[in-house]
């Protein structure tokens, strides 16, 4: 892959040169990522418009969730961060009742 494609789309996507259609698409990914809830069929009709089809409208959605939900399930256990695997999950000190582990706020 083109590196100064690559540096671009790190930086900010929608100003790398790119296909409408990838525009489009990426446009899409990133409305489902921040909020599912607020996609829509004017969405879908975009993705049409510029020669997705249902088919391709379905793998899009399903490859961004897989991702977005596989790298929140690494976030939520640490995964390449600085743990140690006494501290990927809370051990409870020995004088303290066990409980189960909860996730923190921060």
């Amino acid at each position: 892959m083109d590196e100064e494609l690559v540096t671009a789309l790190r930086k900010d996507y929608t100003q790398a040169k790119l296909t409408e259609q990838d525009r489009v698409m990426l446009d899409y990914v990133v409305k489902l990522t921040k909020d599912a809830t607020r996609c829509s069929r004017a969405d879908h009709a975009r993705l049409r418009e510029v020669g997705f089809d249902d088919r391709g409208i379905l793998q899009i959605t399903l490859i961004a969730s897989w991702f977005n939900y596989i790298n929140r399930v690494a976030d939520a256990l640490g995964v390449g961060r600085d743990w140690g695997p006494d501290q990927l999950i809370r051990q409870p000190n020995k004088a303290e009742p066990q409980q189960a582990a909860k996730c923190s706020d921060g």
